[in-house]
């Protein structure tokens, strides 16, 4: 008996914790329901069948971009836009012919609208049309009821103030295309989201793209917004300090006149540039805005290429700019030195072929300050077979010349500097003497860009180190490798330059001034752009102004000034121009001043 009231006993004690449990479990759904059903009544209101939440990512504001002295170069300016989100719409393509009857939208802008809706993930936007007038949002928020789907945007289209002068380093943006969608960022998956395409708008944007917001919102079922959930705001970009001066920009650019071709000024101790000039030039603001084919015709067709950007892609034949390498290579090597004289005839014999100097009448005996000077070509044809091609190449390379200069724009071109190694690795042939004499003056297979050019005058003006140009202005003046050549003979070389422009025999004495106490230095330089035959020579060369434009001479200068005490490095090509003493050196010297001005002002 007592047994079975044990069992009596036990079996009660178990059914009343599992009834406690129980309880206790019908306590927590009830205490949920409530939480759901009231508390979170909202919430799951507008997860219903009919209401949902939609989700919208906000672009952020696009860094600006200004001179070194924080003048604006490129901006965003206010506008108005239309989008539609295909997932709100009931029926995309009645939408799009309703919005036609309250503002201007053609077939063809309707047609290109339920393309991209193909082509984009349906809650993304997709532009209809942009640069709307008050008129045209007022109209459409009028409308808002039967337009489903349909928002207005505020947006800040990228603007270039001054953009003809600066079109080649700051570049542009355009839409978002395969290439540059490389990453996982949604903002690239904006229909109409503009990216860097060249320039600093390319190198920097990572930095001026800033990173995007989001708004997550109410809509009805029939996609209209009922009221903001969430918002999370974009990231403005960050503003970029170039290392430009907007004025000496504008000085080169006009100091070009008609004329085609490229300036780079340096400071030589930074290696800031100061002036990036690509003319004839274009206006940016029409690849943000769309241009017409007309337009883009002219643009490419332009023999001057104003697309172009010569600074970092045109390659040239430095010609006579390229005699200071000569000459360093061979007082480096120790097979002339400052005395050293060599005979002019205007001419210059190898086997059975004759190479002429430019003055055909020959310039007599010189030492080498005297052939930079006057520029004579025999001498460094003379020179060449002494010292040889790898040494001047090996020189040559040491001030910057055949290499990318660090500018980090993917469309710098490396130029050539040529040597045995080179040569038999590209033609599979060994080199010869009468190539070395040819290199000695900067033609044949020589070509550098304009700002190789520059950076090889900032090292030999700054005679200690490996300048790098900088296209950002630096709070600091960076570290530098050393340049290995001798103090002496660069001395050697800057007074070949100095002669150029300050003395009476100097190719380049028509550029010469005297202002603030500076006074500059430099190099002319007439590349061949056509072969001359021996019966032209003989009947008579033709005059280049009597030549077709394409056929004319390149003309060209470097220098830096002050010459006691250097600052700035400059460099020209004037494509074409026929003289580098009549044409190249005036303009490096008008913008040479201007900078000694603005410099003695500060």
């Amino acid at each position: 008996m007592n047994r079975d009231s044990e069992k009596i006993r036990i079996f009660l004690k178990r059914s009343m914790e599992m009834l406690t449990i129980m309880a206790f479990a019908f306590l927590l759904i009830i205490v949920r329901l409530i939480y759901l059903q009231i508390i979170e009544a909202d919430r799951y209101k507008m997860m219903s069948d009919k209401n949902r939440i939609s989700l919208r990512i906000l672009p952020p504001f696009r860094g600006g971009i200004y001179d070194r002295n924080g003048v604006e170069l490129a901006t965003n300016a206010q506008a108005f836009k239309v989008s539609v989100i295909p997932e709100q719409t009931p029926d995309l393509e009645e939408i799009l012919h309703k919005l036609a009857e309250v503002i201007s939208l053609d077939d063809a802008e309707i047609s290109t609208v339920l393309t991209n809706a193909r082509r984009t993930k349906k809650f993304m936007p997709i532009k209809i049309k942009d640069g709307l007038s008050w008129q045209d949002v007022s109209a459409i928020e009028l409308h808002a009821a039967d337009l489903p789907g349909v928002v207005v945007d505020e947006e800040f289209e990228r603007r270039y103030k001054d953009g003809e002068y600066f079109a080649h380093i700051l570049g542009y943006v355009g839409s978002v295309s395969k290439d540059d969608n490389k990453t996982s960022d949604p903002l690239l998956m904006l229909p109409d989201f503009k990216v860097g395409k060249s320039g600093v708008e390319k190198k920097f944007e990572d930095v001026l793209r800033g990173k995007s917001g989001n708004i997550k919102f109410e809509v009805n079922a029939l996609g209209r917004m009922m009221k903001n959930i969430d918002r999370e705001e974009p990231t403005t970009g960050e503003n970029i300090y170039t290392s430009i001066d907007s004025r000496l920009q504008k000085k080169a650019y006009e100091a070009f006149g008609d004329e085609s071709g490229a300036l780079v000024l340096m400071n030589i101790h930074t290696g800031e540039v100061l002036a990036y000039v690509s003319v004839p030039s274009f206006d940016p603001n029409l690849f943000v805005e769309g241009m017409r084919y007309n337009t883009w015709n002219n643009l490419v067709s332009n023999p001057k290429d104003p697309l172009s950007d010569k600074v970092v892609s045109g390659v040239y034949s430095p010609g006579s700019t390229f005699k200071m390498m000569t000459a360093l290579a061979g007082l480096n090597a120790g097979v002339i030195n400052a005395e050293n004289r060599v005979f002019c005839s205007g001419k210059f014999e190898l086997g059975d072929h004759a190479f002429h100097c430019w003055k055909h009448s020959g310039h007599g005996s010189l030492n080498v300050v005297e052939a930079l000077e006057r520029s004579c070509d025999v001498y460094f044809y003379d020179l060449s077979l002494k010292v040889g091609i790898d040494s001047i190449a090996e020189v040559s390379r040491e001030f910057g010349l055949g290499e990318v200069t660090g500018t980090g724009f993917d469309i710098e071109k490396t130029g050539v500097i040529p040597d045995k190694k080179w040569k038999q690795k590209k033609f599979g042939n060994n080199w010869r003497q009468g190539e070395s004499v040819i290199a000695s003056i900067g033609q044949g297979y020589v070509t550098v860009t304009p700002l190789q050019l520059a950076v090889m005058t900032a090292r030999i003006a700054n005679g200690k180190e490996k300048v790098v140009p900088s296209l950002i202005r630096l709070n600091k003046k960076p570290e530098f490798e050393p340049l290995k050549i001798s103090t002496r003979h660069l001395n050697i070389v800057r007074e070949g330059m100095y002669r150029v422009v300050n003395s009476s025999f100097g190719t380049a004495k028509r550029a010469a001034f005297y202002i603030h106490g500076a006074k500059m230095a430099g190099k002319t330089g007439t590349t061949q752009v056509r072969r001359i035959s021996m019966k032209e020579r003989m009947n008579g060369i033709i005059r280049d102004e009597n030549l077709p434009w394409k056929l004319r001479n390149h003309a060209l200068f470097v220098g830096y000034a002050p010459y006691d005490n250097p600052l700035y490095a400059v460099a020209v090509v004037v494509e074409h121009g026929s003289s580098g003493s009549s044409v190249a050196a005036p303009i490096a010297s008008k913008v040479m001043q201007e900078a000694i001005i603005l410099n003695s002002a500060r």
